[in-house]
Order: structure tokens, then C-alpha cells, then sequence
């Protein structure tokens, strides 16, 4: 590992990035330093820019990928090099706003029955009955399973915070269920087959591509969409959206208002303002003017 490395791996411990984030931004800079088969040391605003033009024309990276990119090499040049750049030499690339992928409840139901091994409907009916993301349910401890408070304790979410989220009395059934079957003999409530690892969530993912393939399904599916389909049912249901930000552990929340867009309960209740016209006044029949009639001609005078 070059000094660099360690040098930008080390500011970010020092920042409390997440262990996906370090090794996410260590790997778009290995990949630029790769391209240009130089140190990053070495390069300029302009090399970040032909780079950039590269992953867009011939790598066909999406804008968020892009835009990872810039993170990571932003974070390089101004805070490990601490190079005066203004935000300016790292243009952003916008991101489409699509919306996100749902299932019906009843395609819910049929997702969960085309999953054969107990563990992995287990640990995906955490992430649609409680909302977690898949790298949060994979690291779900016994422990964090509060049946007599009926919570689920969620460690260090997104943004390193901890929040709790409601444990439903069906998802405590299969909890209890997988439990007393496979009696995981780890500190993971989901183990992996190597002794103290739990499942991967690369794992968990190709088991969501099987079980939507073998449902029929035409969506592209993963354990986010359960996540998504999650807060979509809670606002079809009348939950208030605050509740379902915190839920989710979003910070801002027009983050949360997306699913409004995908709400076909909260769709169709909105009353368009054509309703609350005032009505016209009934109109009136026409009558068709009829012909004007011949006048006499005058008698003939004596």
C-alpha cells in the first residue's frame, strides 16, 4: 500500500466514514491513478475532467457513479492533499429523478413464497416488515431483537446513528421460527458460512434475482425495493410521513416525499380542481327563430 493510500484511508477513520465509503473511494482513485498510470499526486483539475469524460463516453458509468468519482477525488485533492480547490474543479454530473421501484402487497406475498431457505425469507422480510437496508439487516444481532418492547434496534444506520424500528408480531413469528431451526451459533443473527462473518449482502441480492425470476416478475428487484415497498404500503396505509422519515432513518425529508410519488392510495385521493368549480346554471333551450312571415298586400284602393 502506497503511503498516499494510507494517508487518504487514515483521514477518513479520522472523519468516521463507514468501512463502504473507505473502500469505495479508495477504489475510484486506484482506478484514476490506473489511467492515467501515475500517482494521483501528480494530476490536475484537467486530468479529473478527461477522467470524468472517460467514465461517461466509454466506461457508460451512470451520473451517480460519476459522481462517486468526485467524491472520492474531491476528498483526495482538498482534505488528504489539502490543495486550495474550490468546489468548482469537481463538476457534478445531475442525476435523473426517477422513481423508486415497488411491488403490490400481493407481490409481496408471492416474492416471500418463492424463497426456498428459511434464512435469507428471514432476513428479507426484515427489510420489508421493518424497512432496514440490506447492509443494515445483515448485521442484526440476537440481541437487537427487543420482543418485549416489540422494537428492532438498528446499529449505526446510514450516517453512523442508531435508531429503532417496530418489530410487527408476524415478522417476531418468523424471527422465532428461523431461530429455533437453524439455532445460529454466532454473535450474527444472520451467520455466513465462515465462522464470524454474517451472510453478505451480495448474497442476500442474488437471492432476491432468483426469487423475482422464479415469481414472474418483470421489475428489476433487489432488497431495496422491499425497502421501498415498505414506506410505499405505510403511506397507502394513512402512516404520517414524519414518521415514516425517522422509520426509514432518512435526514432530510424531502428524501421521504419521493414515495408520495408512488403512492397510488395518496394519488388517487388527491380531488382535482376541476370538482370544485362552481356549476353553471343549466342552459337554457334554444328556440330556432322561425320564418318571417309574408306580409299582405295592401288592398287596392276604390
Amino acid at each position: 500500500m502506497t503511503p498516499l493510500r494510507q494517508r487518504m484511508i487514515d483521514d477518513m477513520k479520522l472523519r468516521n466514514f463507514s468501512l463502504e465509503t473507505q473502500r469505495s473511494y479508495v477504489h475510484y482513485i486506484a482506478q484514476f491513478a490506473r489511467y492515467f498510470n501515475t500517482s494521483p499526486e501528480q494530476l490536475g483539475p484537467e486530468a479529473i475532467r478527461e477522467y470524468q469524460l472517460y467514465l461517461i463516453d466509454e466506461r457508460k458509468m451512470s451520473a451517480s457513479s460519476v459522481n462517486c468519482f468526485t467524491a472520492a477525488a474531491q476528498f483526495l485533492f482538498t482534505e488528504t492533499l489539502e490543495l486550495p480547490w474550490s468546489r468548482n474543479h469537481f463538476h457534478r454530473m445531475r442525476v435523473p429523478e426517477t422513481l423508486p421501484v415497488t411491488l403490490s402487497p400481493t407481490e409481496v406475498a408471492a416474492f416471500f413464497q418463492a424463497i426456498g431457505m428459511l434464512r435469507f425469507r428471514a432476513v428479507l422480510m426484515v427489510c420489508y416488515g421493518a424497512g432496514l437496508r440490506i447492509s443494515e439487516a445483515v448485521q442484526l444481532r440476537p440481541a437487537d431483537i427487543d420482543s418485549a418492547r416489540m422494537v428492532i434496534r438498528v446499529r449505526l444506520g446510514k450516517g453512523a446513528k442508531d435508531r429503532y424500528v417496530p418489530l410487527s408480531p408476524r415478522l417476531l413469528a418468523v424471527l422465532r421460527t428461523y431461530y429455533r431451526q437453524q439455532r445460529p451459533a454466532s454473535d450474527w443473527l444472520f451467520p455466513a458460512i465462515k465462522p464470524h462473518k454474517h451472510v453478505s449482502a451480495s448474497t442476500v441480492q442474488q437471492v432476491c434475482r432468483e426469487a423475482a425470476q422464479m415469481a414472474g416478475f418483470h421489475k428489476h428487484v433487489t432488497a431495496h425495493t422491499l425497502r421501498h415497498s415498505f414506506a410505499t404500503h405505510l403511506l397507502d396505509n394513512g402512516e404520517d410521513i414524519r414518521v415514516i422519515q425517522v422509520l426509514l432513518g432518512h435526514q432530510r425529508i424531502d428524501t421521504t416525499a419521493r414515495y408520495v410519488r408512488v403512492s397510488a392510495a395518496k394519488l388517487a385521493a388527491a380531488t382535482s380542481p376541476l370538482e370544485n368549480l362552481p356549476s353553471p346554471p343549466p342552459a337554457q333551450p334554444k328556440r330556432r327563430p322561425g320564418r318571417p312571415r309574408k306580409q299582405a298586400a295592401p288592398a287596392p284602393q276604390p
